[in-house]
């Protein structure tokens, strides 16, 4: 309708909007040439997203491809310290330029554009949402097979802006095996539903810890439920990652690029035959 601010939350009429998203996707920095976006998503902070984010970045740039991070969680970013990157971002007149990591990952987050990476970004929804849009037009990716984009939880005003505004081509769900997290995650699969956004399939964190002397698998959080959250929806479980020491130690070190997991190997498999 004439005068629509695109502003749902706060508006009271009962216009096609509500049921049929509007279509505002943004055209990528002419310079930047990206084959598929991959975005990352759960319905719930803490259970690894950032996490196999990162790994999946690395097992594919492992694979030959080259692969960018769109780091779109605004108030938590963490994507820089797993890579162990800390410089800023540079750019000119023509845009924003991706810091590269050391394998050759290219990496865009608030914190490379903060003096002080430990400076809260103490903004409103609909800047930081605004600065997720800017990350897609004004950073110069160049050329990526794979821009996984790494959500903030939840299906406020980041997700809404993705998914209407970059031409997204799948998402990840993660989970964990909590009861509680499965009924979360199925509000994250409906949204995608309902803006018509294709999900590839649900990853597990935390799923299981490998006992280190009998190398027993111990449920520390209950029996999973990933698999009848997945056929209620009918989607493919493409992962089931254990809780691992090490991969944190990797993380704190920021040195998540030496991390090589099998368990992930079906959703790389699924991505690839994107191309």
């Amino acid at each position: 309708m004439a005068g629509c601010s695109h502003d749902c939350a706060h508006c009271q009429e009962n216009c096609s909007s509500r049921t049929s998203p509007a279509d505002f996707r943004e055209n990528p920095h002419p310079k930047s040439h990206i084959k598929r976006v991959i975005g990352v998503v759960s319905g719930k902070g803490g259970v690894g997203k950032s996490m196999v984010t990162s790994l999946m970045a690395v097992a594919l740039g492992s694979r030959g491809y080259s692969v960018g991070i769109l780091d779109a969680d605004i108030t938590g970013p963490s994507i820089p310290k797993a890579f162990g990157v800390y410089q800023r971002a540079q750019g000119n007149q023509e845009g924003i330029f991706p810091v590269m990591s050391r394998t050759g990952v290219k990496l865009m987050s608030v914190n490379l554009l903060l003096e002080d990476e430990t400076t809260p970004v103490i903004w409103r929804g609909p800047v930081i949402a605004g600065t997720v849009k800017q990350f897609w037009t004004d950073v110069i990716w160049g050329d990526v097979d794979f821009l996984f984009v790494d959500m903030p939880p939840g299906t406020g005003d980041v997700p809404l802006t993705v998914f209407q505004s970059i031409p997204v081509d799948g998402l990840l769900v993660v989970t964990s095996p909590q009861e509680l997290v499965s009924m979360i995650v199925s509000k994250a699969v409906a949204m995608a539903e309902k803006m018509n956004v294709p999900i590839l399939g649900l990853i597990e964190n935390m799923s299981y810890l490998v006992c280190p002397d009998c190398g027993k698998h111990i449920a520390l959080f209950g029996e999973s439920s990933i698999e009848r959250v997945a056929g209620q929806h009918g989607l493919p479980v493409l992962g089931r990652m254990p809780l691992d020491p090490t991969l944190a130690t990797l993380c704190d070190r920021g040195e998540i690029e030496q991390a090589r997991v099998p368990y992930l190997r079906d959703a790389v498999q699924a991505l690839e035959v994107l191309l």
